[in-house]
């Protein structure tokens, strides 16, 4: 759950809550539930052609079986009273776990199990990138653990046999195992948030037949030799809990026909691109959309306006910056620390800008257009 963005709920049979591992983070009743987490195609997303590439040297052999550095995340997300399963990569000895950052968004306590030893530990959040879906969190406490090996990215060819692992229906114990081929490099897609119903475009990822899952979002997808060529991080059809397919994706006008593309994509982030923001969170480096260290929280519920400037409150967080400052449902927010506030998302990137602690000038106006302003200090919260 975004903390200053109103996410909507989707009902579901059993009342269970299942976070896919794209981008779909979580739609249902606010129960104590949990579902896997994995992001999904928006309807009629984007969808390019397949880039031309070298043929496979790799066709003809068998996938890996490998479970390198496998983790099992849960996520308690306490603003909403859910749950959520996913997956991470363990990326050295003492425990820094490299993941999807929509398995860790919104999250108040993290529980990150080694599926090699069985233990769980609690884990806090290192750093984040929204735009590029990645984070990296530390578990308290890990040493002697076996991280997973990283292959080169740049190396993958269609047709190259690859494995997805992960947390797949978001059951814990021994990660789940399926098995396919590249089937297309270099893709973008436009991916839709069950959250909020907000949606991203992703870019420059590897595409596969793997039957990836919900529960899978954030783990390895391995090359021949066992080694990490890509973060799983969509899908364009995934099963839900009761077995029926959610909405799926489709190729936009001019991008091939649906014939000629496998029914079941995957999508995966290339490891040498997470690595390299990984490696920028690890020293703490804030660059383009990185996010380092807690998230500060505002306690404002926000929604677009219609076709008007600002954020519209539609809801206020007791004992938050927001509810001290005198800002209610129905105002609009204009201006936080200087800057202007046009839509919800425009304050979400300006309160990544933030840490808790500081002290932000809030502006808004009132139903009956009066502006107001106060200074809050911003407190700690979940992960965008």
């Amino acid at each position: 759950m975004r903390v200053n963005e109103v996410p909507g709920r989707e009902g579901s049979g059993s009342g269970a809550v299942t976070l896919l591992v794209l981008l779909v983070l979580i739609g249902a009743a606010a129960v104590v539930l949990g579902r896997p987490l994995l992001r999904q195609y928006a309807s009629g997303g984007e969808l390019a052609a397949p880039v031309p590439a070298p043929t496979s040297t790799r066709a003809g052999e068998r996938p890996s079986g490998r479970r390198p550095g496998v983790v099992n995340i849960d996520a308690e997300q306490g603003l909403s009273s859910l749950r959520s399963s996913g997956t991470g990569i363990l990326m050295s000895s003492s425990g820094l776990v490299l993941t999807n950052n929509h398995v860790i968004a919104g999250a108040t306590a993290i529980t990150a199990t080694d599926t090699d030893n069985r233990r769980a530990y609690t884990a806090k959040v290192l750093g984040y990138d929204p735009q590029n879906d990645l984070a990296v969190i530390k578990m308290a406490g890990a040493a002697d653990l076996e991280p997973a090996r990283f292959g080169d990215s740049s190396d993958v060819r269609m047709g190259d046999p690859v494995t997805a692992v992960g947390n797949a229906g978001g059951k814990g114990g021994t990660p789940a195992v399926v098995t396919g081929t590249v089937t297309a490099l270099e893709q973008t897609i436009t991916a839709r948030n069950q959250a909020d119903g907000g949606s991203e475009r992703l870019t420059g990822l590897i595409e596969t037949d793997a039957a990836i899952k919900p529960g899978d979002s954030g783990g390895p997808l391995l090359d021949t030799d066992g080694k990490v060529i890509g973060i799983n991080t969509a899908a364009s059809s995934t099963p839900d809990d009761d077995g029926h397919a959610k909405r799926k994706a489709s190729p936009s006008p001019g991008t091939g026909s649906a014939s000629a593309r496998p029914e079941h994509r995957g999508y995966a982030i290339p490891a040498a691109r997470a690595l390299e923001i990984a490696r920028h969170i690890q020293r703490g480096e804030a660059v383009g959309t990185i996010h380092i260290g807690a998230t500060a929280l505002l306690g404002v519920q926000v929604r677009g306006n219609g076709t008007a400037f600002g954020a519209l409150v539609d809801g206020v967080v007791p004992d938050t910056p927001a509810a001290g400052s005198g800002i209610k449902e129905g105002c609009v927010v204009v201006a936080l620390a200087g800057e202007p506030v046009d839509t919800p998302v425009r304050l979400t990137q300006l309160m990544l800008t933030h840490h808790p602690g500081d002290v932000v000038r809030l502006e808004w106006t009132t139903k009956d257009g009066r502006r107001h302003a106060r200074d809050v200090r911003l407190m700690e919260g979940p992960p965008q």
